[in-house]
């Protein structure tokens, strides 16, 4: 990765921390690779690094992982799964997989709110990114890249082009303080 980056921009997602000794690891061992790269003499290139936030723990953390990445991605189907102790795969709780539980659109509201009060980049991946249910609150929150499957763009894009961001702000602070975000969605201005 770090060899490519002497061709073009790179960024370098790093899943799954928690901890800020994991943080530091991952940077030894990327400053490691780079360290080696420059004794073989190989030519490599500076990546803009990111986390991803899809544990409670990182989401919690947010000011620590800004201090560390370039970017943040916050990971939907994760983050949901462990804030709510949710199995997606286990049938006979599944049904409580929930995205928009007022924990998890608070967690992801407020990485985004951080990320923005710092000038970092912060985008959504997961189903929620491509679920054209939550594309008006996302943009409402103030998120402005979303990662979702292909075939999802589309339908996504629609509602991107629809909407009016400065209406969507007020309306998105209701939905997050509704005691049931989920009948709040349906009704968009």
């Amino acid at each position: 990765i770090l060899r490519a980056a002497a061709h073009g921009e790179i960024h370098l997602l790093i899943p799954m921390l928690a901890h800020v000794s994991e943080i530091r690891q991952t940077l030894s061992l990327i400053d490691f690779a780079r360290a080696e790269l420059d004794n073989r003499g190989a030519v490599h290139g500076k990546v803009k690094l990111g986390a991803m936030i899809e544990i409670p723990a990182a989401a919690l953390t947010l000011k620590t992982f800004l201090k560390y990445f370039d970017f943040l991605s916050i990971g939907t189907n994760d983050l949901i799964q462990y804030t709510l102790a949710i199995d997606r795969a286990d049938e006979s709780v599944a049904h409580l997989y929930d995205p928009a539980h007022p924990a998890v659109l608070r967690l992801v509201a407020e990485t985004i709110a951080e990320c923005r009060r710092q000038g970092k980049g912060v985008s959504v991946c997961g189903e929620m990114a491509g679920d054209v249910v939550f594309t008006r609150l996302l943009l409402g929150l103030g998120l402005r890249s979303f990662s979702m499957h292909p075939s999802q763009i589309l339908a996504v894009k629609q509602e991107v082009l629809r909407a009016d961001t400065g209406k969507l702000e007020a309306w998105a602070q209701e939905v997050l303080e509704s005691e049931n975000p989920g009948a709040a969605l349906v009704r968009t201005p």
